[in-house]
This record gives C-alpha cells, sequence and structure tokens, in this order.
C-alpha cells in the first residue's frame, strides 16, 4: 500500500523566471519547507502592493495649513476638531516608520495652537513614531507652536519662523459713534464685563489686565519651546522669545529648526529612494466640498454668485492680515 506521503512527487513550478520545487499530489499540492517555501514567499512579495509590503518603508504625509482657530462657519481655520481624524489615519498607517508634517501657517488661536501639540505629542508617543516637519512659506507664533511638535523640524532658506510672543488687537469707535449721532447704551453687571469695548474709551486698567493675561500666555508659550527644543536651542530669551522671525538658516542658527530640507530630498536620503510618501487628506463631507476652503486671494471671491456675508468678509480681511505680516 502507498503511503500519502509517498504518493506526493516532486515537479516545478514558475511564475516569470522564478522556479520553485513543489511536492504535490493531483489537485492536493502542498508545499514542504525542504521544498524552497521561504523563496517562494519572498518572491511573492514582489507582486504586492508596495503599501502592504514589510521592506517598503512608508512616511504618511499631514498638510497642516492656514490660520489657526475657528474663522467662521464658512471659513474654518485649523483646530483640534478639524485635523485630530487625519493625524489619527496617519500615526495609524501600516508600516510607517515615521510621520511627516507639512506646517504653512501664520499662526491664530494659542488654545487650538497648544492642543494640536499636544495631540500629535500624545500620537507619537502611542505609536512610538518619530515626527518630521517641514515649514514651507511660514510656521510663525502658533503655526510655530504646532511645529515643536516635531522630533525634527526641517525649512528653506526662505521660509519664516518663530514670532513666539502674544498679539491681540481692537478698534476704537467711540469718537466715529459721537460724529454720527449715536449714544452707546451698555448694562452690565460685573465691574469688568465691558472690559475693552470698543465703543467706549480705551481704559489704562483694562489695558493692564490683557497684558497680564497675555505674558501668562507667553509664559506657556515659551515653556513649551525650551521643553520641546531643549539645548538646540543657541540665542538667549531676550533674542528668541520677543516675538521677532527669522528666515531659514537664521532659524537654525538660532536652534528653532534643525536643517534645511524640503520633504522628498529629505525623506529619501533617510528612508530610502523607494520610500512612499502618502498624503493622508481630511475627509471632506458635502458640504465642505459645495463651499471648500479658501484663503488667501481666494477669500475674497463670491460663493455661488454671492459675496460673503459681513463677518465672513471681516474674517477674510483678518486673515489676509495675519499673513501679509510676514510679507506673504
Amino acid at each position: 500500500m502507498q503511503t500519502a506521503f509517498q504518493s506526493f512527487r516532486p515537479f516545478q513550478w514558475q511564475w516569470g523566471d522564478k522556479k520553485w520545487l513543489i511536492w504535490g499530489s493531483g489537485m492536493s499540492e502542498q508545499i514542504s519547507d525542504r521544498a524552497g517555501l521561504p523563496s517562494l514567499i519572498a518572491s511573492l512579495k514582489e507582486y504586492l502592493p508596495a503599501r502592504l509590503r514589510r521592506d517598503v518603508p512608508v512616511v504618511p504625509v499631514v498638510r497642516l495649513s492656514g490660520t489657526i482657530g475657528a474663522i467662521t462657519p464658512l471659513r474654518p481655520g485649523l483646530t483640534l476638531a478639524g485635523v485630530a481624524k487625519t493625524l489619527e489615519r496617519a500615526f495609524a498607517m501600516r508600516n510607517a516608520r515615521a510621520v511627516a508634517l507639512v506646517i504653512n501657517s501664520p499662526g491664530g488661536a494659542p488654545v487650538q495652537s497648544r492642543q494640536i501639540y499636544l495631540r500629535i505629542r500624545q500620537l507619537a508617543a502611542e505609536k512610538k513614531l518619530p515626527v518630521l516637519v517641514f515649514v514651507e512659506d511660514v510656521a510663525a507664533s502658533g503655526g510655530y507652536m504646532i511645529a515643536c511638535a516635531g522630533d525634527e523640524i526641517f525649512c528653506d532658506p526662505s521660509s519664516i519662523l518663530g514670532s513666539i510672543g502674544v498679539v491681540g488687537g481692537s478698534f476704537g469707535f467711540q469718537e466715529l459713534i459721537k460724529k454720527i449721532g449715536v449714544e452707546r447704551r451698555l448694562y452690565t453687571a460685573g465691574e469688568h464685563k465691558a472690559m475693552l469695548d470698543p465703543f467706549l474709551p480705551e481704559d489704562p486698567d483694562d489695558v493692564a489686565r490683557l497684558k497680564a493675561i497675555q505674558r501668562d500666555i507667553h509664559a506657556l508659550f515659551i515653556s513649551l519651546v525650551k521643553e520641546s527644543r531643549g539645548n538646540r536651542l543657541k540665542g538667549g530669551d531676550d533674542v528668541l522669545f520677543t516675538g521677532e522671525y527669522w528666515a531659514g538658516e537664521r532659524s537654525v542658527s538660532l536652534g528653532l529648526a534643525d536643517g534645511i530640507g524640503d520633504l522628498r530630498s529629505t525623506l529619501r536620503a533617510r528612508y530610502g529612494e523607494k520610500v512612499l510618501m502618502p498624503l493622508i487628506a481630511p475627509a471632506k463631507g458635502l458640504l465642505s466640498g459645495l463651499l471648500g476652503r479658501r484663503s488667501g486671494a481666494d477669500a475674497l471671491a463670491p460663493v455661488d454668485g454671492i459675496r460673503a456675508l459681513p463677518d465672513d468678509l471681516i474674517s477674510a480681511l483678518e486673515t489676509r492680515a495675519i499673513w501679509a505680516k510676514f510679507g506673504l
């Protein structure tokens, strides 16, 4: 009687220019370790999509662009709620060796800036992945705070970095309403509830209170930068934390960035020519797809032939002014 093993016979199996010795019988072929299984598996990997192969490095890319904070419902800026899912998808990508952030932001709301920074660092710790930041035109104020979430920061020689400070502004309309015969009527419960009201004369005590708040926020910003950059910082506090900003080479010499480099060249030099750099884009709903996210010159363009609402127009002008501060 012939045993099951004796019924098996060797034969060659070929795929392309690869050949393997297979042990099998009829339609129930079985592959033995002796028959070159490791070689077979290795060769089959060549036919898998690159993103599924463990030997192909992957560095997902997330773009963080625009002013930070909720501008208006039609023109949302960068917020944690808006970028959280995109960041989570990037850090969860299979075979990721690192996560790259491309930042182009003149800053904005300090709370949203810090929350985005913290979420990036939390994900990096959970997934044990390094974060590489690439600055495009500008990473200033809150934009630089987010950039500090990177283990390394790279920039272009013409990039602008810094502006580590706090700013606030308003207008005074009290003389205008007098000229046009408008009487201001304001009722409050609380001595300082109407602090810095633009239709009332400026109160020095109110200004002092505002500046005290700004100093507290500034101190938090300074602490975050020092904790993130550590002994890489080369300038003194009287240089780095005055709100001044610098171009790329000077930023590197001050320790605000680690080097000059672009995304593609830097990742290829570090992870090899075959590195994949998939862009992780935010999911778009129907409303966002119809309205779009616009900035810069497009911010004043009509939506479906209708001019922007007054509050949207004002926010667009404010956004334009923030970018213009850095010559952009």
